[in-house]
């Protein structure tokens, strides 16, 4: 059974070189890939000297590494780590037992049930990571308690079925996301956090990502779940359009008389929307089953080819 360690770099020179010798003390056996994304210090020397194999990703941002990642790499284990040293090493091998035991086809490394957020120092951060919590195990009635942590372990059917949109930071909230849309295995274990240190900053811009992380969850959320999604909206038109529409029928069964037949009009205009919208949920959802069915199938021919 192969277990690879992937870790994606950038500008990591101060720290990579502890990461790769911390898992090589704890996971032997495992191969160890350094993918460094285009960084101007020696992150790709320190990691070969510390014994990683070294390979380039010329796109920029942290999704583009990691789909090069799983399409070039076989393997029946794969351990994802930040290049920063923010996780022991020691996570490794609890997270390979959950994969290889098959308990789990993604296990994650859970950083808020332990020393985040006592760690970390930055407010929005864990406002930011409380906030999609919430979000995403209410929209997918789920209960993972650390949706973006970067310390995870996936099985070869998640990586070989797994299709890559994020090109950034937000690549942690869509892998989560597809495994709950996919009905794959989920498992966590709790792990310690260590915050930066001060001279190796964070690339994580807070805002900016933040917000592409708000707008990855409710893309994928249209993509998973059509029916909810385009039904809600068609909701709120049809419940706005009746808001509006009980003044002017209250106004006509007291006079006889429709004076704001423009409002009227828009009302009409709202509810043929809110209409379209559900039925479209409706017909959406009905070929999300059918994409759900032929995934099915093509997890299946994944395994055939073992």
């Amino acid at each position: 059974m192969k277990t690879v360690v992937l870790i994606p770099c950038y500008n990591e020179e101060k720290s990579i070189g502890k990461v790769v010798a911390d898992f090589r003390e704890n996971m032997p056996d495992a191969v160890i890939y350094v993918y460094d994304n285009n960084s101007t210090d020696k992150t790709a020397q320190i990691a070969e000297q510390a014994g990683a194999i070294v390979r380039h990703e010329v796109r920029q941002g942290k999704g583009n590494v990691i789909r090069t990642m799983f399409r070039e790499i076989d393997a029946d284990c794969y351990i994802m780590a930040d290049g920063d040293n923010t996780y022991p090493a020691e996570f490794g091998p609890k997270l390979q037992e959950l994969i290889l035991s098959g308990k789990a086809d993604m296990a994650i490394g859970d950083r808020l049930s332990s020393t985040y957020f006592t760690e970390n120092k930055r407010a929005f951060h864990n406002f930011g990571n409380r906030l999609v919590r919430t979000l995403i195990n209410r929209l997918f009635n789920a209960h993972i308690n650390d949706i973006m942590t970067g310390a995870r372990a996936f099985s070869r059917d998640f990586v070989k079925s797994f299709a890559v949109f994020s090109k950034g930071f937000e690549i942690e909230t869509e892998m989560t996301i597809f495994a709950l849309g996919h009905n794959f295995k989920i498992a966590e274990i709790p792990i310690e956090y260590r915050d930066r240190d001060r001279d190796n900053p964070s690339k994580l811009s807070t805002y900016s990502d933040g917000v592409k992380v708000i707008k990855t969850i409710f893309t994928l959320l249209r993509d998973n779940k059509p029916g909810a999604f385009f039904g809600t909206i068609g909701s709120l038109f049809i419940l706005v359009g009746i808001c509006f529409f009980i003044p002017i029928v209250r106004e006509f069964l007291l006079t006889g008389e429709v004076p704001k037949y423009p409002t009227l009009i828009v009302l009409t205009s709202l509810w043929n929307i809110g209409i379209v919208s559900i039925f479209s949920g409706m017909v959406l959802s009905l070929i999300n089953k059918r994409s759900r069915e032929e995934f099915e199938r093509f997890l299946n021919l994944i395994n055939l080819g073992r």
